[in-house]
């Protein structure tokens, strides 16, 4: 059973399943056309999976199993399902011969067997995976902020447009994000947890950017575990929107500048991860040959589960559950795809 699941008393959608169904498909028609105008993206195709060898699929925080199969036609290969594609992307922008300015997206589909099941989380993953050129003098945090109220201005357009279709839905979302460090954060709220400190700012702000995710904060905790090879941790972050179906606050992008030579070499060491030099991917990185990029995940049943005010994120997408947690939701109104 998931570590915590929360059951709004007195839940009913707003929608029918049908309902439900054509709306999903609005929100993702609309919202990725206003993402590739706001960031200036093109779609491109992406792999389900990669080669362990390649070194190029998401380690996450580091811990979590990824899954793998051995392919009956290459002896000696082990693929992988991916689990995000933050490294795939960065080499794509290379091989396509992207210039600064110009950047892609992708319908990114992932398997994360280890991810708790909740309201929110699913061990099958789904995003709109991005990644832009950039020059040196935009590895900054204004370049970032700038890019982030972007992507906000896009999740607020589709707000409206769906508002109009569909009236019932009455949850609104503030456009204009407000901007914290993870250490800032930590220093309001000292006897807090992350999440707690998630929630406090959240609804406090209703749409949020925390920055600088990954490295250790002054009481000696990380606030979240980052990989060390795709973000830079001093500018990166997360962007939090306040959901009122779950009175919590709802994560729905992860993203950042991501690591050139010198944070390559720092975020590693300080994880004792330095055997990954070995890989094709960080040898680029380390001479310079894969362009600086900024990137992020932007999960797509996360946006239309808040668009929609579901309860739980099986409401919009079909996925594996425990029995218990089935069981509890329909007997709670809440019926998972």
């Amino acid at each position: 059973m998931a570590k915590s699941l929360y059951l709004p008393e007195g839940y009913k959608p707003a929608l029918t399943l049908r309902e439900t169904q054509h709306a999903i498909k609005y929100i993702k028609d609309v919202f990725q056309q206003a993402l590739s105008f706001a960031v200036t993206l093109d779609r491109v195709s992406a792999p389900l999976i990669v080669t362990k060898e390649s070194g190029i699929n998401d380690d996450l925080n580091g811990v979590e199993r990824k899954v793998s199969f051995d392919i009956r036609e290459i002896d000696g290969t082990e693929a992988e399902v991916v689990q995000s594609l933050a490294k795939w992307k960065r080499m794509a922008l290379y091989r396509y011969g992207y210039k600064p300015g110009e950047g892609i997206y992708t319908d990114m589909n992932a398997i994360r067997r280890d991810d708790d099941t909740d309201n929110t989380h699913s061990v099958f993953v789904d995003q709109w995976d991005w990644e832009k050129v950039i020059t040196r003098d935009q590895r900054n945090i204004e370049f970032l902020k700038d890019t982030v109220k972007a992507i906000v201005k896009a999740v607020s357009y589709t707000k409206r447009k769906v508002s109009l279709r569909y009236p019932q839905l009455k949850a609104d979302i503030c456009e204009s994000p407000f901007f914290i460090t993870t250490q800032e954060l930590e220093n309001m709220y000292p006897d807090k947890t992350a999440r707690e400190r998630e929630r406090l700012i959240t609804k406090e702000h209703r749409t949020v950017f925390i920055m600088q995710i990954g490295g250790k904060l002054a009481s000696g905790e990380k606030h979240d575990g980052r990989a060390p090879d795709y973000d830079d941790w001093t500018l990166n972050g997360d962007i939090f929107v306040w959901n009122e179906v779950l009175g919590n606050a709802l994560e729905i992008s992860s993203m950042g500048i991501r690591v050139d030579e010198d944070a390559l070499k720092r975020q590693l060491a300080e994880c004792g991860a330095e055997d990954r030099m070995k890989f094709p991917y960080h040898k680029m990185i380390a001479e310079g040959t894969l362009p600086l990029t900024i990137g992020g995940g932007i999960g797509q049943s996360r946006l239309c589960m808040f668009l929609l005010e579901k309860a739980h994120i099986g409401e919009v997408q079909s996925s594996i559950w425990p029995e218990e947690m089935t069981r509890k939701c329909a007997d709670h109104g809440i019926t998972l795809l």
